[in-house]
Order: structure tokens, then C-alpha cells, then sequence
């Protein structure tokens, strides 16, 4: 049986590059190549496509050195609707060589420009099938206001928060205060729409708001402010369903914090120290199964495609309270989502095949094939 043809889709134009080039590594190092021919397709920090390398070496996450995706004069020309589904490149000398006919694209791209609904949407457009999350869901998700409001409008658990436009702090910086002093220190403050604890910053009291509102607010003009919750950060990772059945959700893992205050973008992908990844979490078997239960729910709540890593606290009550949905979570070989599969049963490379397969079955059943 032939190979499966993949676009591998990485970089973009959103804060989180590198995090995504990263991933890019540890998936073309991973991916089965018995069953898929791989398409490394990079997007520079301008947005322009192009035909990468296929080096995992390349893209190797480095501490003292992020790998990006780098304009190399190749242009990568996508099929228009209806004319099939060739890819083709144009070198940079201008001659232009087909790449061959695509089955699916891995959009493995973060933030902005990626995995908000935009690409998906552009992949809907060119009726190409793609992995991971759809339109709606995508869109959702990124922005953590409408995300919450989605979940709780299902009873879903979530921290109390206040959601603040930048020309509101502008304008109404003593309204604003009043509004997190009804929240209660601690607080988080958050770029709504940004990831990877890009922008994040904890304000202990009324005197650290506005550094850290200046710090989220140059990721994004809209900021949330959430009470900070006590509990065990607990994370789980979710797959749809397979032919229309209920949502999968591994085993859930924890962050275990030792020295930082929060897990933050060091601490999530540089290796930096006072923060561990640990899959499966010490946990009661009936906190096992409710963390899962809550997984599903919330990913069901959002109308979720494909994937989703579920970010919760647990508190010392036992109650479950879901910090965030994220539905292009950190996917490199160290990430919370492929560890607590790894740790359900599910190989790294086994969970690659498991999301593409999704993505071309999901696209079949819709168009009747």
C-alpha cells in the first residue's frame, strides 16, 4: 500500500515560532516513515510558506539557541479548490516542480495564525483534510475569555476572572483595580489570546498589577485576570472519539512545582529548573477518573476536533476547577501531551499516526466518501 502524503505544517507568525519548530523536530524524528511521506512545510515569522529541510536535527529544541524557520527563497504554491490536491514548490530560481498529490496536513503550529481557526479554515477552503482541531473549536480556545464562557455555560468549574481591554486600563485604571481587588490577591494575569505562558505574569498584591499588566498586554490588547486558584496542576491529554465514539482521555499527569511560582515558559520548554513533568500523577483512583470525566466534558463543551491538552486544578477540597484548553498543545518528545499517552498505552509515534488518521476519517465522513 502506498504512503500517506503529509504536509508537516510548522513556524508561523505568532510568538510561539520557535515552540512550534521545536515540535516540528521531535514529529519529523518520530513519524512513522512506513506509513507517511513527509512534506516539511515552514512558516517564516512573515507568514511566507516554505519547503524546509526534513532534518529533525534542524529543528532540535536548544536552550541557547530556539530553531525558527528561515526564508530560504523557496515558495511552497498550495492546489486551489477544485484542481486536486498537488502541492508544489517554486526553487529560487524560479523553476517550479510538483511535490506530488497531498492526503493531509499536521498543522503542528501555536498561537496566532495557526491555532486560532485561521489555517483551519484556509485548509477547509482548500479541501485539504487536516489533524488536530477544527474551526470553531480552535477559535474557542485561543481566546481564554470565550473559552471560559463556553465552559461554564456546560458547568464547568472555572476561576473566577475578569476580562480587560487594553484601552480600559488606558482609560479606567481604577475601575480595573476594583474589579481584581473582587477577585482577590493573588492574581494571574494573561494575554487572552496568546500561549506557552507567553505574557503570563503573577501580581501578589494591588503594587505588582501594573508590571504585570504591561507584560501581558504587549502579547496581546486583551488580557485576562483570574484569581489564583491553591491546588495540584494537574494536566490531561484528550483524542476525539474514533467513528463518531466518546472522547479519550489518558491518564492524567501533574506539574509538580519545587522553586518557580508557576509553570512558565522556561520552565516548560528549556529545561529550567524548580518545575516537573510527571506522568502518571500520584493520584486516588477516584480523582483519576473524575479529572478524565472533566477532560471529556470540556473538550466536548468546546466542540473539540482532534486534540486538546486539559489544564486543571485540583484542590485540596478535591475539586476540580479547568484552568484552560489548549488545542495545539506542546507536542516535542518532553511535552505533557504525548507523556501522559505515552504512559496510557499510546507510542509517540502511534499518537502522530492516531491524529493524521483522525484528520483524513473526520474529512471522508463529511464528505460522504
Amino acid at each position: 500500500m502506498a504512503a500517506t502524503t503529509v504536509a508537516v505544517l510548522f513556524g508561523g507568525r505568532s510568538s510561539e515560532h520557535s515552540i512550534s519548530s521545536a515540535t516540528a523536530g521531535g514529529v519529523l524524528g518520530a513519524i512513522d516513515r512506513d506509513l507517511f511521506r513527509v512534506i516539511p512545510v515552514g512558516v517564516t515569522r512573515d507568514g511566507v510558506f516554505v519547503l524546509e529541510e526534513d532534518d529533525p536535527e534542524r529543528f532540535r529544541l536548544d536552550g541557547e539557541r530556539l530553531p525558527e524557520v528561515v526564508d530560504n527563497g523557496t515558495r511552497v504554491l498550495w492546489p486551489m479548490p477544485g484542481e486536486g490536491r498537488e502541492l508544489r514548490v517554486r526553487r529560487a530560481d524560479g523553476a517550479v516542480e510538483s511535490l506530488g498529490a497531498l492526503d493531509a496536513v499536521l498543522p503542528i503550529l501555536h498561537g496566532l495564525h495557526g491555532e486560532d481557526g485561521t489555517m483551519q479554515g484556509f485548509l477547509d477552503i482548500l479541501e485539504i483534510p487536516y489533524a488536530g482541531g477544527g474551526v470553531l473549536d480552535s477559535a474557542l480556545c485561543m481566546d481564554k475569555h470565550f473559552m471560559k464562557v463556553a465552559l461554564e455555560a456546560k458547568g464547568i468549574a472555572v476561576a473566577p476572572w475578569a476580562t480587560v481591554q487594553g484601552s480600559r486600563w488606558a482609560d479606567d485604571e481604577e475601575g480595573v483595580r476594583a474589579d481584581v481587588d473582587a477577585l482577590g490577591y493573588p492574581v494571574f494575569v494573561k494575554p487572552a489570546r496568546a500561549g506557552s505562558s507567553v505574557g503570563v505574569a503573577k501580581a501578589h498584591d494591588a503594587s505588582e498589577l501594573a508590571e504585570a499588566m504591561r507584560i501581558a498586554l504587549a502579547e496581546d490588547d486583551k488580557v485576562l485576570v483570574e484569581r489564583g486558584i491553591e491546588g495540584r496542576e494537574i494536566e490531561v491529554a484528550v483524542l476525539e472519539g474514533r467513528s463518531g465514539g466518546a472522547t479519550r482521555a489518558s491518564l492524567p499527569g501533574e506539574i509538580v512545582l519545587t522553586t518557580r511560582e508557576f509553570y512558565d515558559f522556561e520552565g516548560k520548554y528549556l529545561g529550567g529548573d524548580g518545575a516537573d513533568v510527571v506522568c502518571p500523577a500520584d493520584l486516588t483512583e477516584d480523582e483519576t477518573r473524575r479529572i478524565r470525566e472533566v477532560g471529556a466534558r470540556a473538550f466536548d463543551a468546546v466542540d473539540g476536533r482532534g486534540l486538546a491538552r486539559v489544564d486543571v486544578f485540583l484542590t485540596a477540597e478535591g475539586d476540580i476547577v479547568v484552568n484552560e484548553l489548549n488545542t495545539m498543545p506542546g507536542f516535542t518528545p518532553i511535552s505533557m501531551y504525548p507523556k501522559c499517552w505515552v504512559a496510557s498505552g499510546l507510542s509517540y509515534a502511534d499518537l502522530i499516526t492516531e491524529l493524521i488518521e483522525l484528520g483524513i476519517a473526520r474529512t471522508a465522513g463529511a464528505s460522504g466518501r
